[in-house]
């Protein structure tokens, strides 16, 4: 099951390690794309209102999880990479103590600001009590989340990106019955949306767990090597919660973009949501060329190949800027026609609003290519910190768009907002690529 990727062609093996990826993500996003959907075609518009309003905290809080979950893997993948199972398996176990530790936070203080969150983002009354209940059962399923979210990253890390994606699309499929048999036979409402989902999750992340204890050997930990060591704690912290903060940086912008797009109107909110649930779906490619090529350049980092680290961040640009123009394409000219997934025909005022959005988003999608490679690339180097920074500008510009620009423009203004932070970001991370690559050469020529 494991791979190594330190021989071999690298876009090859780089583009059918991200396959799995790419439909694990798509089946990912299904979970809230088929909340979403069902929601907004079962229970109306301004249920589908409650659910959107706070996409960018759901963002922020799962995002942190998947961002830390893959920069603990960083370690465990050069390990690998360099044949060092016995500590590459001490580095899982300590991941799995910071894991537990986290899930137990997170649960406990987003739960509890839930009513708080709610009320930065400006939702509305009439929207606030399907938000509420959606958004804290979405919250106290975060150790499901992590669950899946860590053992899939350690799977990607030692090259399989198959067995996670099996595990998430049986569980996505079981995400549609539960969300129908929750919404109309049960009549949870938006309330059994986010049910549907976490206990999908769950059974996602108890299979990957089993089977990995039953099958995937390498990973199996001997007695001898559960032990915490502080130096590799240090190095875990040191690339997953600059990872996770990056993630969640991001969405911070988004929630200010969300607030002053929520103080626009009901059929902005669902225009919207209709049209960020896209945004997010087509992404997913770039997550897993993104996702691909951090792991191909950790592994080779760790067998001390810098010609192949070298490779594989052109190749992963490459591929995420290709698929980015492909993307642009389809959302600029079908864009109206897929938001009928969420939206009823007869909701024309809100399918223009998403329509809009997503034209306006394609026209400069292939940065976000350019983008999550880089960022990736530069993560699986090992400067996942360096890496933030370019978290923090995207907050920025979106944050001064939404602040400046809405109250002016309106509407228009949101529209543009994404855009602006892929350039501030971009302006950023292209130097700080080189800047990796030439420091890593360095380190490489000294170790050898």
């Amino acid at each position: 099951m494991s791979k190594s990727m330190t021989t071999g062609n690298p876009f090859k093996l780089m583009f059918f390690f991200a396959i799995p990826l790419l439909f694990g993500n798509l089946f990912q996003q299904l979970y809230n794309v088929v909340d979403t959907a069902i929601v907004g075609q079962t229970l109306g518009s301004q249920a589908l209102a409650s659910v959107g309003s706070s996409t960018s905290v759901q963002f922020l809080v799962i995002g942190f999880c998947q961002g830390f979950c893959q920069g603990l893997s960083i370690p465990v993948a050069q390990k690998f990479g360099s044949k060092r199972l016995d500590q590459m398996r001490t580095y899982i176990f300590n991941g799995a103590i910071l894991v537990v530790i986290f899930a137990v936070f997170l649960t406990i203080v987003t739960v509890l600001l839930t009513p708080t969150i709610l009320n930065l983002l400006q939702v509305s009354d009439d929207l606030y009590a399907n938000a509420y209940i959606y958004l804290v059962i979405i919250f106290a399923g975060i150790p499901f989340t992590l669950l899946y979210n860590y053992l899939a990253a350690i799977l990607r890390a030692i090259g399989d990106s198959k067995l996670p994606f099996y595990f998430l699309a049986f569980s996505s499929v079981l995400n549609i019955f539960l969300d129908l048999f929750c919404i109309l036979v049960l009549n949870m409402g938006c309330g059994g949306a986010a049910f549907a989902t976490i206990v999908s999750q769950g059974i996602s992340g108890l299979l990957c767990l089993i089977l990995i204890m039953k099958k995937v050997t390498i990973l199996h930990i001997e007695k001898e090597e559960r032990v915490y060591v502080s130096g590799y704690v240090k190095n875990l912290l040191g690339n997953g919660v600059p990872m996770g903060i990056q993630f969640s940086i991001i969405a911070i912008g988004s929630m200010v973009m969300q607030s002053a797009n929520n103080g626009l109107g009901t059929v902005y909110v669902s225009g919207f949501a209709a049209g960020a649930k896209l945004k997010q779906l087509m992404m997913c490619p770039f997550d897993a060329f993104g996702a691909s090529a951090s792991t191909f350049i950790s592994q080779n980092y760790g067998a001390k190949q810098y010609d192949r680290i070298k490779k594989g961040y052109a190749t992963g640009v490459m591929m995420g800027t290709v698929y980015g123009i492909i993307a642009g394409v389809i959302m600029v000219c079908f864009g109206r026609y897929m938001s009928m997934l969420f939206l009823d025909a007869s909701y024309s005022a809100e399918l223009d609003a998403s329509a809009l959005y997503l034209r306006n988003l394609g026209l400069c999608f292939w940065l976000v290519g350019w983008l999550c490679t880089t960022r990736m690339s530069v993560q699986g180097m090992g400067y996942s910190t360096l890496a933030v920074f370019g978290g923090i500008l995207e907050m920025i510009a979106r944050s001064a768009v939404a602040s400046i620009f809405v109250p002016i423009y309106g509407y228009t203004a949101i529209t543009w907002t994404d855009q602006c932070a892929w350039a501030a970001c971009m302006i950023y991370l292209v130097p700080i690529s080189f800047y990796a690559l030439k420091q890593v050469k360095k380190k490489l020529a000294v170790s050898n």
